[in-house]
């Protein structure tokens, strides 16, 4: 049987525009528009770019004990986070995989807002719903509401040039991983987040799905301003050195393995109060056998599944993502390997077509990231 795509409310408008259209977790979402790929990427990472991420689950947890619910089922001190602070955290179950990855944010409007992945949606709206009915019986005050609204990234140099002229706040106030209620171009109940998904300064902003259109609209109006779909998106996110759900974390990868310490609390790893809490944190001491690196390498490009080798031949891991960087003009993946091999400045190989391809471990991100820290 074949299942209906879900589209977002600016899917006529992709369409309209060029948007050559393709299935993505469920939804039909645009790979690219009239201009190629590497255009795009380009664009993004000199000017700006539009991103629709309406197929993200956007989430609001409420009540008196909303962050101790969402850290019960998540690695990150949301309790220490500043009002209108966010932070990258990981779902995790009980055997310390990855459920998933989300940016929460506490803000102070008496709930938490979190956006996690649409390819996970299901299962990450099913684990909350679980646990509340659990933190409920339990006594505790807690609610959740899974948001209707639209949510579009406009990344890119120019973005604050871009965006300044429709709020009325300083956006040089706004810095990385802070988030604000504010209208957007006149449009009402727009919350803006610097964060994104490239590498770049930008922002994600969360519109009512009656006003997306009108908003987009309204951006583009500016010539800096440019279209960019999943092409793109994946290409500017693994060089900055960033995970996709599903390709380089999934449930049978842990924080540790997958380079993803830092998103767990120090108060956290203390308390081990956390799904799958006694495997990760012993990993973090003892290291793990495998670990997510970067890769560099020339020569026909390398992709998921790619075999790398030890400079013997011997297969020491596999390829999680990769793709010609059109930034750097060489190959960029990243993978996992032995944890003997996982040494920035390591020489390996890539097995292409059958052919060992020479490559080097590399640190990410690939290409600088240029997050707005503030003055």
């Amino acid at each position: 049987q074949i299942v209906a795509l879900k589209k977002t409310p600016l899917y006529e408008f992709h369409r309209a525009q060029g948007g050559k259209m393709v299935e993505f977790a469920g939804w039909s979402m645009p790979v690219q528009y009239k201009d190629s790929h590497i255009n795009s990427h380009m664009h993004t990472r000199q000017h700006c770019s539009i991103f629709d991420v309406s197929h993200m689950l956007q989430t609001k947890v409420y009540g008196r004990d909303r962050v101790k619910f969402i850290e019960s089922l998540i690695v990150g001190d949301i309790a220490e986070l500043k009002d209108n602070q966010g932070t990258l955290s990981l779902f995790t179950n009980t055997k310390g995989g990855i459920m998933d990855d989300l940016i929460v944010t506490k803000t102070d409007q008496g709930y938490l807002y979190v956006v996690s992945n649409a390819g996970c949606a299901d299962k990450d709206s099913a684990h909350m719903q679980a646990r509340l009915q659990e933190f409920k019986a339990a006594g505790h005050d807690v609610d959740l509401e899974f948001m209707e609204e639209s949510l579009i990234a406009l990344q890119g140099p120019s973005m604050a040039q871009v965006l300044q002229k429709g709020v009325g706040d300083d956006l040089r106030k706004l810095t990385f991983m802070t988030s604000v209620l504010t209208p957007v171009f006149g449009i009402q109940g727009c919350r803006v987040t610097r964060c994104g998904y490239t590498g770049e300064d930008g922002v994600e902003i969360s519109v009512p799905s009656g006003d997306v259109v009108s908003l987009t609209e309204k951006l583009l109006a500016d010539s800096e301003v440019k279209l960019a779909g999943l092409g793109a998106r994946d290409s500017l996110r693994l060089e900055a050195g960033l995970c996709l759900y599903g390709n380089d974390i999934d449930e049978t990868t842990t924080p540790v393995e997958a380079s993803l310490v830092w998103t767990i609390g120090k108060r956290r790893r203390q308390a081990q109060d956390f799904l799958g809490a006694d495997i990760i944190v012993p990993q973090i001491k003892a290291k793990t056998q495998r670990k997510r690196v970067g890769l560099i390498s020339t020569g026909p490009p390398v992709r998921q599944h790619t075999p790398i080798l030890s400079s013997d031949g011997r297969v020491i891991g596999e390829v999680t993502s990769g793709c010609p960087s059109p930034c750097l003009k060489q190959n960029v993946a990243m993978g996992y390997v032995e944890a003997g091999f996982s040494k920035v400045g390591t020489s390996i190989q890539v097995e292409v077509r059958k052919k060992a391809v020479p490559a080097v471990v590399s640190k990410m991100p690939f290409v600088p990231t240029k997050y707005y820290m503030g003055q």
